[in-house]
Parts: structure tokens; C-alpha cells; sequence
């Protein structure tokens, strides 16, 4: 049996799936590829992780538009994969519509709440990390201007932006936090030449330091910044190496460990809410040999501080999907 048991037939919204082994767990990238060095590659690494550990295999599928979801779905359930683990909140639809027609199978769904009694719903305290990389970027700017690049409109890419300018103005109230959105559609996470735009117009009204949560577009902010000489942050998987001494941190999100998690369950997996944030390792920042140069003693210990004082309850990071609010970001 293959290591990808699942592929597109590109060109067509049908979905060939090859055999899958009795219980094998499968999973299901969101649009922008699983090599996107961000979300999707996180998840995969997350199922290599699990592979390499245990020998076993796993069904795989990337998809080329949203209306291939259900379908993936329903062919993984039929074919026998347990439990099936979806990288994206734009599986939540589908996966309500699905889950209940398989009550054998196990789902996991990141970044979404699905209330169903065979779902394990795995969410993220994006606006504790992204505290923690803005606060990073007012300490590292010379201009006092900096900037925040999203992927798709959606109050979970605006959960990011709320918390990084949080992060930013605890540090420095006088700072400017810039923020743009990339689009409204899926085409949004795949958009590096936008992204590019984007961080251009933004060095132009003074920002030295850019923070993209954009999946694949991010790249195009990454390399635009390292390009015109100013820091980047990446998000999700450690993007320290893209561009080593251009990046100043990453904020970590660790898809890969809920899939991980997840594999290693198999058919046991639990049902309900599982939140990932600082005080149980589903959020942080990465400092590595790629950014060591870019962070000082004093910005790490500082930042080192409110990652305890978050975990601890003594600093409480406004989340933006709470109410739709933003105490320090007009959108």
C-alpha cells in the first residue's frame, strides 16, 4: 500500500481513493497545498510524526476547491479510515452534514467547533501566541510602525491581528499596528504576489516589522520583507529558516501535534473540545539558530515573563471571536 492512499483527479471535482487498510487514519489538507510551509505542512508533519513512530500508513488528500469536502469525507468514512482528522475550520459544514451518517467513525476537526458525538473539536488560543510575537515586533522596530498581513477576512485570522496588536501595545502604547486582509475568499491563502503587495504598501506608511497569518501567501510577505530589508514573523510552523536573519520569530501553532495526537488515539479518540493554547504547548514563539542573533536577552526575558503571566491568568489576552471586539485594532 502507498504512503498517499488518497489523490486528486485534477481537472475534475471527483476524488479517487485507493484502498485504506481497516481503521487506518487519513487526513485532509485545506486549499493551498500540504507543502504550503505553514498550516497544511504542519498538519502533515504532524502525520509523519505518527508514521515514523509506529511504522503504520495513512490516507492523505489535498483539495482543489471547496466542493470536493463532502465528497472526501464520505469516501474516507466508507473506505474505513479512523479516525479522519480535517485541517481547516471550512470543514465544519460538511463535517455536520457527515458525521452523523458514520457514527462508528471517529472525526477531527482543527480550528472549528463541531458539536457531534463522534467529533473532536481541537482549537487554538491564536491571540495568546500572537501576544506574545507582537510584543516581540514593538521591541524590535526602530519606526515604531507594525504591521499584521491576514489571509481570508474571517474572525479567526482577525483573532491573530487582535492579539499581536495587544502584544505590541502592552509594550509600546505608542506604537502603530497596521492591518490588512488579503481577500474574502479561499483564494486568499494562496496569494503570494498579493501578499507582496501588500507588505510593500505597508513599509511605504513606515511598518519595519510584518506579521503574516496567510498560509501560503505569507510567503510572498516573507520574502517581499527580506527583500526590502525589514523583519518578518512567521505563523504556525517554525518559518525561522524561509529567510534565516530576516525572520524574528514564528508563532507557533501546533497543528502538527493535534494530528499527531489524534493518529496515536486512532479509534479512541475523544469526543468534545480540545483548546490548545500557552499553558498546555498549543501556542508559542520559536527562537532558534535562524533569529538567535535577532533577540535579545532583555526581549526574551520580557516575553518569557508574559507567556507566564498568560498561562497563569494574571494577563488575560482579549479574544477577538469572543465578541468581535478589539480593544487595541479598529478593523
Amino acid at each position: 500500500m502507498s504512503k498517499k492512499l488518497a489523490s486528486l483527479v485534477l481537472g475534475t471535482a471527483a476524488l479517487t481513493l485507493s484502498a485504506v487498510s481497516l481503521a487506518a487514519p487519513a487526513v485532509l489538507y485545506d486549499l493551498g497545498g500540504k507543502f504550503d510551509k505553514s498550516f497544511n505542512e504542519s498538519a502533515y508533519n504532524g502525520a509523519k510524526r505518527w508514521e515514523a513512530e509506529t511504522g503504520g500508513k495513512f490516507a492523505e488528500v489535498e483539495l482543489q476547491s471547496d466542493a470536493q469536502r463532502e465528497q472526501a469525507l464520505r469516501r474516507f468514512a466508507e473506505s474505513g479510515a479512523n479516525p479522519i482528522v480535517m485541517a481547516g475550520f471550512a470543514f465544519a459544514t460538511p463535517l455536520d452534514e457527515v458525521a452523523g451518517d458514520y457514527p462508528d467513525t471517529k472525526f477531527v476537526i482543527i480550528d472549528m467547533v463541531v458539536d457531534k458525538p463522534n467529533v473532536r473539536s481541537v482549537v487554538f488560543n491564536e491571540h495568546e501566541g500572537s501576544y506574545l510575537v507582537g510584543m516581540m515586533a514593538a521591541l524590535a522596530s526602530k519606526t515604531d510602525t507594525v504591521s499584521f498581513i491576514g489571509g481570508m477576512d474571517i474572525p479567526l485570522i482577525r483573532k491573530f491581528a487582535c492579539g499581536y496588536a495587544q502584544g505590541a501595545k502592552a509594550v509600546n502604547p505608542a506604537v502603530t499596528v497596521i492591518s490588512n486582509m488579503t481577500g474574502t475568499t479561499g483564494a486568499a491563502w494562496n496569494d503570494p504576489v498579493k501578499g507582496s503587495e501588500l507588505t510593500i504598501a505597508q513599509i511605504s506608511q513606515g511598518s519595519d516589522v510584518v506579521f503574516a497569518a496567510a498560509g501560503g501567501t505569507g510567503l510572498g510577505v516573507m520574502q517581499t520583507a527580506a527583500d526590502k530589508d525589514i523583519l518578518s514573523i512567521g505563523v504556525d510552523a517554525n518559518q525561522n529558516y524561509l529567510h534565516s536573519g530576516k525572520v524574528l520569530t514564528s508563532m507557533l501553532k501546533r497543528v502538527d501535534n493535534a494530528v499527531y495526537e489524534a493518529f496515536k488515539a486512532g479509534e479512541n479518540v475523544e469526543p468534545g473540545i480540545n483548546a490548545m493554547g500557552l499553558q498546555n504547548g498549543g501556542v508559542g514563539y520559536a527562537l532558534d539558530e535562524h533569529n538567535e542573533a535577532l533577540v535579545s536577552a532583555e526581549m526574551k526575558a520580557q516575553v518569557d515573563a508574559a507567556m507566564a503571566k498568560i498561562s497563569s491568568g494574571e494577563i488575560a489576552v482579549h479574544d477577538y471571536t469572543s465578541d468581535e471586539s478589539c480593544p487595541a485594532l479598529a478593523f
